[in-house]
């Protein structure tokens, strides 16, 4: 051991001496390793070559990695003929530094302490790494550094420090991938039978889709008017309140059917939607609110509403033009320090790309983002929720109703999608086609509109968890809610 020592004090003396390590512990591993093949397993899943601070010790670990992976014994003997051209071998003695190493059968009670240590110590290296980095980048003020890119970079760096060793485990055996598959199942027996992923606050949705799942990206799409930012604020405040009530009701995070929850605003400011969830909880017309048309009364209403609403899990970012690369490490920051277990992106065509391909393709660009806004479902394993605009061709056909075809600007959205919701609203053409009161269609015209006013139409056009179909609704334009649709043989008594 005191010779692999001396590869850091020869000729060159090491350009980090600071820099965190343990070559004992090091040396100790790899020892108990080829004395009992039997820990690779333990510690592989983790433990990589390039966490090794010493080189010749993780081309040691890497090819005890290989031997054993091909199902023979790794020790010095069968890893000698390895390593008889190696020059920092020759340095520390030759092949016979392997059986040096297995000196000590003690080291095997420790190591998987040992291995953790060497974890832990790579990952310090590698936080000193991107503060280096971030210092440099600092130092450089040259015309074409921009410091807000520098911060991004720099947080995208640091939530690969933070979560190293998450692809620890990454294929799962099939007992696992079970016992969550039935846990799922669990939760949706405990809400009643059809929820097992986040609510959506609309109990015939939830019965359609299950609720909002894990790594799933969703897209709720809708013409102009139609209420997607309605739908989309309305699914997060009901996730967030949710989790709330369930943390209050001593319900487990992990087994709530609520989330807090991250609006990515591109369209609206944040005071705007704060203004719609107010309104929606207070039951006071969003339009009075902002006009200042309330009484004594209603601003009452308003400040208990608040109220209750303060502490509620809901983080609004509305910075405008975000790039697909800086939305997914804000995204990353606020699961960090905020937990946040569902994301909403208001709207997708007004992220932008990388802009590595220009603006002339459009196309390509949306494809990206929405391959990264999947990406980022499955790497964060929330489900993300994104709203996005329908093309023209919709209003050129005398049904008005979405198609998968609609979907403005690229096919790839519908195909990283799980599940894409179209929102319909009937009245919304017929207001449009008001006639005069004399006009002799009047009559028929508001006998459609009566019939239609106030009901909405969620239609699932995709689902890899289930089947497609129409989710009836109510929407009250006053306040900008969906509500769930109450079957009109079982209307309850109206009071005057």
């Amino acid at each position: 051991m005191a010779e692999i020592l001396r590869i850091n004090e020869g000729a060159e003396p090491p350009a980090t001496p600071s820099l965190p390590q343990n070559v004992e512990a090091e040396a100790a591993l790899l020892g108990a390793l080829m004395i009992d093949n039997r820990l690779v397993e333990d510690v592989q899943l983790k433990l990589r070559p390039e966490h090794f601070f010493e080189p010749l010790h993780a081309r040691i670990y890497e090819a005890i990695l290989r031997v054993t992976d091909s199902n023979r014994v790794a020790n010095p003997v069968t890893l000698k003929p390895l390593f008889d051209g190696d020059e920092a071998m020759k340095e520390v003695g030759g092949p016979a530094y392997l059986a040096q190493l297995t000196g000590s059968g003690a080291a095997v009670i420790g190591a998987r302490d040992f291995a953790k240590q060497i974890y832990d110590l790579a990952l310090l290296r590698a936080l000193i790494g991107v503060g280096r980095g971030l210092v440099e980048g600092a130092l450089d003020t040259s015309d074409d550094v921009a410091p807000l890119a520098q911060i991004e970079k720099a947080e995208t760096e640091l939530y690969k420090v933070a979560e190293e060793g998450g692809a620890e485990g990454r294929a799962k055996s099939f007992s696992d991938a079970t016992k969550e598959a039935l846990e799922i199942a669990e939760r949706a027996l405990n809400s009643g039978g059809h929820l097992s992923g986040i609510t959506t606050g609309l109990d015939s949705l939830n019965s359609k889709i299950g609720g909002l799942h894990n790594s799933d990206l969703l897209i709720v799409a809708g013409r102009p008017g139609m209420g997607k930012s309605a739908l989309g604020t309305n699914i997060a405040f009901a996730a967030a309140q949710r989790l709330i009530r369930d943390l209050e009701d001593k319900i487990d995070k992990d087994k709530s059917a609520g989330a807090a929850v991250a609006i990515f605003s591109l369209e609206m400011s944040a005071d705007q939607l704060a203004t719609r969830i107010l309104a929606e909880e207070s039951g006071i017309s969003s339009e009075n609110l902002r006009m200042g048309r309330i009484s004594q009364q209603e601003f009452r209403q308003l400040a208990r509403a608040a109220a209750e609403l303060q502490n509620l899990p809901l983080y609004i970012d509305d910075t405008p033009g975000l790039t697909i690369a800086a939305l997914r490490t804000r995204a990353r920051r606020l699961k960090r320090q905020k937990g946040i277990g569902l994301i909403v992106v208001d709207y997708l065509q007004l992220l932008q790309g990388t802009g590595r391909g220009g603006h002339e393709n459009r196309v390509n660009e949306i494809s990206e983002i929405s391959r990264g806004l999947k990406t980022l479902a499955k790497e964060l394993n929330v489900p993300v929720m994104a709203l996005s605009q329908l093309s023209r061709a919709v209003e050129q056909r005398e049904d008005k109703r979405p198609q998968l075809s609609d979907l403005r600007e690229s096919g790839s959205i519908e195909q990283d999608a799980d599940i894409v919701l179209f929102i319909y609203r009937e009245d919304y053409y017929l207001t449009a086609k008001q006639p005069a009161d004399d006009h002799p269609d009047f009559a028929k015209w508001k006998e459609d509109m009566e019939r239609a006013y106030g009901r909405a139409e969620v239609i699932v056009a995709k689902q890899r968890h289930g089947s497609t179909g129409k989710v009836r609704l109510k929407f009250d334009s006053r306040i900008t809610k969906f509500s769930d649709s109450v079957d009109e043989g079982h209307l309850p008594e109206l009071r005057n």
